[in-house]
């Protein structure tokens, strides 16, 4: 009992710092709209990645078992990835 309450802890601090990771992106944003644009690759992988594993928290291996925590993770990866990416072009 002992171990499944540990992981369950373990798996939320992951969900906490998975999204402090993609809301690292902001500065990255700012300094991207102010023009001093960041090179776009890594914000464009990190979304295409965060794609990926949310498809997979909805589907499963199976195509029906949800994991919401990998879903809940890699929203603000896709969007913030995608705002970083886009914003590299506006100037």
């Amino acid at each position: 009992m002992e171990d499944k309450k540990s992981l369950v802890l373990i798996g939320r601090i992951a969900s906490v710092m998975s999204v402090l990771m993609y809301v690292s992106y902001i500065p990255q944003i700012l300094d991207n709209l102010s023009g001093h644009s960041g090179d776009p690759i890594q914000s464009f992988v990190a979304m295409l990645n965060c794609i990926f594993w949310t498809i997979h928290g909805l589907f499963g291996s199976d195509g029906h078992t949800r994991d919401m925590p990998i879903v809940i993770a890699n929203i603000p990866g896709i969007l913030f990835g995608f705002t970083a990416f886009i914003t590299v072009f506006i100037h």
